[in-house]
């Protein structure tokens, strides 16, 4: 649930209507950006049934017709069905067109002495929407005439949809006008409707637009359903309260308790509940739907473009929301209380907290701690690989070969993250570390330390052994955590999540079970990227699109990388078996892999004394693929990659001829993603120039790419690879999720202008046989319990890297 209201992302905010929808036909993300996980069969629909409410049509005030509003609209709808999308608008508003347009006639046709007298007569709702059809369809002819489209309407009522006949006419004529990309505009003709307030109920198909757009929806097998309003989605109370909070993806079992609808709609029969009854009922049909804001100028194209926009209403996300909350209810324990579902920012504020404390033990506290979790992983070792085979089984024939690599924990492995953990435990102490010591004046001594960054949101995809590795590199650090697992993963994650914090508990019951927190659905995701005042950083690990996502929705600092396009570049004065061997390992021990090669760039000297068929007879001969780049694909009859810049994330790789180092350079520069790039040569001169002019996180030299990991740099383990340039670059280790403070001592001094003080500004050595060190100082501090303001400071300026 989030607090923010929806804002446009992406460039779209500088842009105008047109150019917006221009945009969205020709470069969808480069427009919006990147979609957000939960919304691909938003982003996938291809019919799609719109429903604007009265609230959206008209003006709030004179309930007059919205024209610019519905101008925004029909541009949309057109863009829309340019972009090869089968369109449907169910549309209110003919009451309020008609209401206008019979007042007016009353007032032409009395006199000022009537009018006085009488005042301006009730308007039969009937009557109303006789006058108004009329006026309402001819504005949308003319809209979408404008556009170079055309609409037709069709006008329904409840007792139509008990004849099968109709039904089957109504589905016959719409895939007409749908095969002529015509946008059928439906309403409900309440001219010659039947119904009265008292009949409605659970017998009538359908009691507003909100019903017959969701009846439509399922009648037509449309993809996505779109409601919408006046507010930006379904909140937990009214909208305007404070203490509201709007439903990202909505679940029965978690939000039905919630929500306190408001007041129904001033111009319409229908309101939240039933906007919220109807998409409800759309869902469970397996029709995809959205409640969204309709006044914002292209909210319907940020939604459909795979935005997270509105409240989302869709079966498997909400079964999937359900099963995340009852997994982690499976591993809580039984006498913690239990946590209410808007507590994110709680979350936050106690990892801060529990961090705080966590920075005020020594060194050896929190080496030991972490031997002890070591311990517990291993010695719980059966029960872990219990649940991650309920995992693995689950994820069966959902996810790719490669992934199930990731996800499947063996003995193997739960022994490698004892011995890791044991590694990071070993590092010298990292907080409060002396970086420098100056002498600013007589008496005054500026020291530089090292300190937690402070709370670390960090996103991985379904690869539980991460968890421990990220888990003890924060405990080492000093930092709060919260953590967001891939849900293929979500019982191997609990359990870990349960055995590490209760060590905690049982070892450092001072630091407790907070400061490591365990998220289980990407809805509290959302709302936790929004806290920038609580959380200090985001590290996310996985896909392009969520990574771009991810610093596009957030102020808070974004540290990672998006992909993962590694080369080697294969000299001539190479050693070919050499060469052959770097290459198959690069791609084979781990082909789904970041730091598993791409493409191999190889110098077309090689193509002439007969070492490139080699190195290809080597590749076939471990079953990897290989296609070719634009000049490879022609000189060896290869078939042609992708794309220059093409993550494969399984045994295939790319390979491409280039006529210098020079030329390798810049290929690697324009289609790399500066994450690791390798040369085999021979040659010391060469290696040295290309490890110089390499512009990447990891450079390599007769060495392969697969080398770039925390735990074989020494790290111990890593949060993960970055490709930024600002605060931290490539495997991000323990000193990578620390920051810097600086540390003051005086005498007295005061500034009073500089009058009366002789700036030395002369470094000392970093150590000082009269002072404890400075990791005890703080501890000092803490248990004081004086507040550190670097804890709140952030390392990078802004999310966009």
């Amino acid at each position: 649930m989030a607090p923010a209201r929806n804002g446009k992302s992406g460039i779209a905010a500088t842009m105008s209507m047109s150019d917006i929808a221009e945009g969205f036909i020709k470069h969808t993300e480069q427009t919006f950006g990147a979609a957000h996980p939960t919304r691909e069969k938003v982003k996938n629909a291809r019919r799609i049934v719109v429903k604007v409410g009265t609230a959206v049509v008209t003006r709030g005030k004179d309930q007059r017709l919205a024209l610019g509003r519905l101008g925004a609209l029909v541009e949309q709808l057109e863009a829309l069905v340019r972009s090869g999308r089968q369109m449907i608008l169910v549309s209110s508003g003919a009451v309020s067109v008609g209401r206008q347009k019979l007042r007016q006639s009353q007032i032409l046709n009395s006199s000022p002495l009537e009018m006085q007298i009488s005042g301006p007569a009730t308007v039969c709702s009937r009557a109303a929407a006789a006058a108004g059809q009329s006026g309402l369809m001819a504005l949308y002819d003319s809209l979408f005439g404008l556009m170079d489209c055309q609409a037709a309407q069709i006008l329904v009522t409840s007792n139509d949809f008990a004849d099968a006949d109709f039904r089957k006419n109504l589905s016959a004529t719409t895939e007409d006008l749908l095969s002529m990309n015509v946008v059928p505009v439906f309403n409900e003709n309440d001219a010659i409707s039947s119904r009265t307030a008292a009949e409605v109920g659970a017998a009538s198909p359908f009691r507003d637009n909100d019903g017959l757009a969701a009846l439509l929806a399922v009648e037509l097998q449309a993809d996505l359903l779109v409601l919408l309003t006046d507010v930006d989605g379904l909140y937990t109370g009214p909208p305007t309260a404070e203490s509201s909070l709007m439903i990202e993806t909505y679940c029965p079992a978690v939000h039905d308790e919630l929500v306190k609808i408001g007041v129904n709609s001033k111009g319409g029969r229908g309101g939240m509940t039933a906007k919220m009854q109807a998409a409800w009922m759309a869902a469970q049909q397996g029709v995809t739907t959205v409640i969204a804001n309709g006044k914002a100028s292209d909210s319907l194209l940020q939604l459909v473009s795979g935005q997270a926009v509105g409240t989302l209403f869709d079966l498997e996300e909400s079964r999937y929301m359900q099963e995340r909350m009852e997994a982690e209810a499976q591993h809580q324990d039984p006498e913690a209380p239990q946590q209410p579902p808007n507590s994110s920012r709680e979350l936050a504020i106690k990892a801060r907290d529990a961090s705080r404390t966590l920075q005020g033990l020594s060194s050896e506290a929190r080496g030991n701690l972490l031997h002890q979790i070591a311990d517990a992983i291993e010695s719980s070792q059966e029960v872990i690989l219990q649940e991650n085979e309920k995992d693995c089984q689950e994820a069966k024939g959902k996810i790719s070969e490669q992934l199930m690599q990731r996800l499947k924990l063996k003995p193997g492995k739960i022994k490698q993250l004892g011995a890791g953990l044991r590694s990071i435990a070993a590092q010298d102490e990292p907080v409060g570390k002396s970086l420098s010591r100056m002498e600013i004046a007589e008496g005054l001594e500026l020291e530089k330390v090292t300190a937690p960054i402070g709370v670390l949101l960090i996103i991985f995809e379904a690869r539980p052994d991460a968890l421990p590795q990220i888990a003890a590199l924060a405990i080492r650090s000093g930092n709060g955590l919260l953590l967001k697992g891939g849900k293929e993963a979500a019982r191997s994650n609990a359990c870990l999540h349960k055995i590490i914090t209760d060590c905690i508990a049982q070892e450092q019951p001072e630091v407790g079970k907070d400061v490591i927190s365990l998220i289980t659905t990407r809805e509290d995701v959302d709302n936790l990227l929004k806290l920038d005042d609580v959380i200090d950083l985001v590290i996310p690990r996985g896909s392009n699109a969520l990574v771009t996502h991810i610093q596009q929705n957030t102020k808070i600092a974004v540290l990672g990388h998006a992909d993962g396009i590694c080369h080697i570049y294969i000299d001539p004065d190479c050693d070919i078996d050499m060469a052959c061997k770097i290459c198959i390992d690069s791609k084979i021990d781990y082909p789904a892999a970041c730091n598993a090669v791409e493409k191999v760039l190889v110098h077309e000297a090689l193509a002439k004394d007969g070492r490139l068929f080699q190195l290809q007879t080597a590749l076939r001969d471990a079953n990897i693929a290989i296609y070719g780049g634009e000049r490879s694909s022609k000189y060896l009859s290869l078939p042609k990659a992708p794309s220059p810049r093409h993550e494969y994330g399984t045994a295939a790789l790319t390979l491409e001829l280039v006529e210098s180092m020079d030329d390798a350079i810049d290929h690697l520069h324009a289609n790399g993603s500066g994450h690791t790039e390798c040369i085999v040569t021979e040659n010391k001169e060469t290696a040295e120039e290309f490890l110089r002019r390499v512009d990447a996180a990891c450079v390599n030299h007769n060495s392969s790419t697969r080398f770039s990991d925390g735990f074989r740099y020494g790290l111990g383990a890593e949060v993960g690879i970055s490709t930024a340039r600002i605060h931290a670059r490539g495997p991000v280790g323990v000193e990578g999720l620390l920051t810097t403070r600086f540390l003051l001592r005086g005498h007295g001094q005061t500034v009073e202008k500089d009058a009366h003080i002789h700036y030395t500004h002369k470094p000392l050595p970093l150590h000082s046989e009269d002072r404890a060190p400075v990791a005890a100082v703080a501890g000092m501090e803490q248990s004081n319990g004086s507040q550190d303001t670097a804890d709140r400071e952030k390392p990078i300026s802004n999310g966009q890297h």
